[in-house]
């Protein structure tokens, strides 16, 4: 997953909430700063990618952007299913997709990778006055739940860099200490083969 050498890192990322949340038109700014005001709603998933540059290495993300529609919900495992981080996307004007957000949350905590960097994103930042979701609120659940937290408005492009550079600075560095792991599983049947071989 990382190329050390280059200090090159490609990190799969999933972003998951309900439909209307705004994922897509997150990161349609992020990828392409734009932004649509009408943007159509995912079919299944969208994929980007995107490159930074943090702490002196370079990062890509592969970005998977999942349908919020509830018929589309048994394809996600196959997006989050080794992802290396996920944004978990709710509109602060709708309590519905904040308690939807909350259920994603559950559903990583059970299933994604344990190493996962998740991100809360309360988006739609600029409709502050028809907020339904209080930051404070919103704050300590992420607290309680080992997510960071950020408002952001893909309209107006309020901290939307600023979510994917947090998430690239939190990604795990140490990648190939996996590999020694993976080789000493490899000997283990060749003994047990050995062992069986000797005694039979």
């Amino acid at each position: 997953m990382a190329n050390m050498g280059h200090n090159n890192l490609n990190a799969k990322l999933v972003l998951l909430g309900d439909m209307g949340a705004g994922k897509s038109s997150l990161v349609i700014r992020f990828v392409k700063g734009q932004f649509l005001e009408f943007q159509e709603s995912t079919i299944g998933a969208a994929f980007f990618s995107q490159t930074v540059a943090v702490n002196n290495a370079t990062v890509k993300f592969e970005i998977w952007d999942t349908a919020g529609q509830e018929r589309y919900h048994s394809l996600a495992p196959m997006y989050y299913r080794g992802a290396a981080a996920a944004i978990i996307v709710y509109d602060i004007s709708s309590t519905d997709s904040f308690a939807r957000a909350k259920k994603w949350v559950q559903e990583l905590q059970k299933q994604g990778n344990p190493n996962m960097v998740m991100a809360l994103a309360g988006n739609k930042a600029d409709l502050e006055d028809k907020r339904k979701v209080t930051v404070e609120e919103a704050r300590v659940y992420a607290e309680e739940n080992g997510l960071f937290f950020v408002e952001t408005s893909a309209k107006t492009a309020v901290n939307v860099n600023e979510i994917f550079y947090e998430i690239a600075k939190r990604l795990p560095r140490a990648q190939p200490t996996q590999n020694p792991a993976g080789m000493v599983l490899v000997d283990r049947p060749a003994e047990g083969s050995r062992t069986a071989s000797c005694c039979s």
